[in-house]
């Protein structure tokens, strides 16, 4: 149908945010994308009217917040909704500290906002860039055995669905949905409120220092993750050395630790220059890791650098430049094994290694991330939860950088041998990462759940408005000869991109008039309780198309 011709039976007095020129990237700039439109809703009426518009105009809806997932997830040809306008805090509980958000708020907002009432999250992942929606949806994790996922601090969710209604739901109201929901790749709809376990403020004194590899691994069962409120490890493969992080909440005076020149823009440049010379030199890569250690970093084994501050940026890092990130979780009491074996296949030790696949002249980044996290105590579980059921997680991320949005010649033989390894060790992929040799059939061996979240995702969403190529390819099975729901959107191309990355391009193949009419507001769910939201049918007025 005409989206002017629609435009013209709405509103006119609610707006339609819509830009046709917007190009669309991931913060790596590994993929771009071209949408029809990119629609910013400042209100619920305002959004509301977008997924009727595109009910009635037959177009996908995908949504994105930064855009920190380096895959396709969020790439489309379509409609591409932003939710940046939806950053208020609507209420605050002064007895419980629960918070309730609009989902669209980041995360750096939301920790000033909490701070100037004496709140804080419990815990936080390595950046605070995302929208809280975008964070709890891909399943986001910090690194504590005290913790779990993100979404283990949420209490309720509001949802505007398809038809344009919103939803309710929590552990005591609509638990199925609230399941789906708490990690829902945005393929459900548009997650509008969330209700938080907010904590009291708080400051966490830091230290950390250099390990050999066989120390980090020895201390494995002992305390190594348990000793403090907060743990993570980088692995340096070739040094075979292991830097330690641990925090703990503290009452001491802030202290800021110690600067250097290299530190600063000159170790950031100098190493993006050196990465960028590896791209044809890859084996200065195990010189460039010592370099980055023990000269950039000063580190020496033994030697501690601390450090006292707000735990709202101290549990941040630095990402430094574009990335591929390839992240898995299995059990933490696998660990040891897994990067046994993960550091003799880089050294060249394929037999002791046990995997299936040649290391020589292969060269990779440095480090590889070791976090934790424990979501085994929460109920309710996500059902797309990826972290153990019955104990503490272990993430093992292969980060490749991209040097001026350069691929690194490795990456394919090294995250096809990874993902191998982290399979056998009964991993599942992070959501929001870059694997890309696990099929539709190894997830739903992964997740036992899976299949309740796909029928959640089909009574609240049957055509599909919210499903794109990346949903199709990971998760949704091909069944009973149907291949494509009405409004889901595919890939058909991909094209390399000028200045690095790839070109997405899609369209949607089932697009048809709906079997509906297009005035009605269907209710898909069992025993919902929807609350009362209105649906436009009415207006007569023609808006500007470039921003309408």
């Amino acid at each position: 149908m005409s989206l002017q011709r629609e435009l013209a039976r709405l509103d006119p007095t609610v707006p339609f945010r819509a830009s046709t020129s917007h190009r669309h990237h991931t913060w790596a700039r590994t993929y771009h994308s071209f949408p029809e439109f990119y629609i910013q809703p400042h209100t619920s009426e305002e959004l509301q009217k977008v997924i009727t518009l595109a009910r009635r105009c037959r177009r996908r809806i995908s949504l994105t917040g930064c855009g920190h997932s380096p895959s396709d997830l969020t790439c489309t040809s379509s409609w591409l909704v932003n939710l940046d306008y939806f950053e208020k805090i609507l209420d605050i509980n002064k007895d419980t500290n629960v918070v309730v958000m609009q989902a669209g708020i980041r995360l750096h907002d939301l920790g000033l906002k909490l701070k100037e009432r004496g709140l804080a999250m419990p815990n936080l992942g390595s950046i605070d860039h995302q929208s809280i929606a975008g964070a709890i949806g891909t399943a986001t994790h910090g690194s504590s055995t005290r913790h779990g996922i993100l979404s283990e601090s949420v209490l309720a969710l509001k949802i505007m669905l398809a038809n344009g209604r919103i939803i309710s739901c929590s552990a005591e109201q609509n638990l199925d949905l609230f399941r789906a929901a708490l990690v829902s790749l945005g393929a459900l709809g548009v997650i509008i409120e969330v209700t938080f376990q907010a904590v009291r403020s708080f400051d966490i004194e830091w230290s950390q220092s250099l390990h050999p590899l066989e120390e980090i691994l020895s201390d494995w069962e002992k305390d190594l993750w348990t000793r403090t409120e907060f743990t993570r490890v980088w692995w340096m493969p070739y040094m075979k050395r292991c830097i330690k992080w641990r925090a703990e909440k503290t009452d001491k005076p802030h202290q800021p630790p110690a600067s250097s020149l290299w530190g600063g823009k000159l170790g950031f440049h100098t190493y993006h220059i050196m990465l960028y010379c590896t791209q044809w030199i890859p084996r200065m890569l195990p010189l460039l890791e010592r370099f980055v250690m023990t000269v950039q970093y000063n580190f020496k084994d033994g030697a501690v650098t601390t450090g006292v501050e707000e735990g709202r940026t101290g549990l941040l890092m630095n990402c430094l430049y574009s990335q591929f990130v390839n992240e898995w979780a299995m059990p933490l009491h696998k660990g040891p094994e897994a990067m046994t074996r993960l550091s003799a296949w880089l050294h060249g030790d394929e037999d002791n290694s046990s995997i299936p696949f040649s290391s020589k002249g292969l060269y990779v980044h440095a480090p590889i991330e070791v976090r934790v996290c424990d979501t085994s105590r929460s109920t309710p579980r996500p059902f797309l939860d990826n972290t153990m059921l019955d104990g503490p997680t272990l993430y093992l991320n292969a980060t490749l950088y991209r040097p001026y949005n350069s691929d690194p010649p490795c990456r394919a033989r090294y995250y096809e041998a990874f993902e191998w390894l982290m399979k056998e060790m009964g991993g599942r992929p992070h959501w929001a990462k870059n694997f890309g040799h696990v099929t539709r059939e190894d997830v739903h061996m992964m997740y036992p759940e899976v299949g309740e979240w796909v029928r959640i995702r089909d009574e609240v969403d049957p055509e599909g408005m919210f499903v794109g190529d990346w949903h199709r390819r990971v998760i949704l099975l091909d069944e009973d000869g149907r291949t494509n729901l009405p409004l889901e959107e595919r890939k058909t191309q991909t094209n390399s991109a000028t200045g690095g990355g790839l070109d997405w391009y899609g369209y949607i193949p089932g697009k048809s008039l709906s079997p509906q009419n297009s005035e009605e507001s269907f209710e898909m769910m069992h025993g919902v309780e929807a609350e009362k939201s209105v649906m436009f049918d009415k207006s007569a007025n023609e808006e500007e198309e470039e921003v309408l």
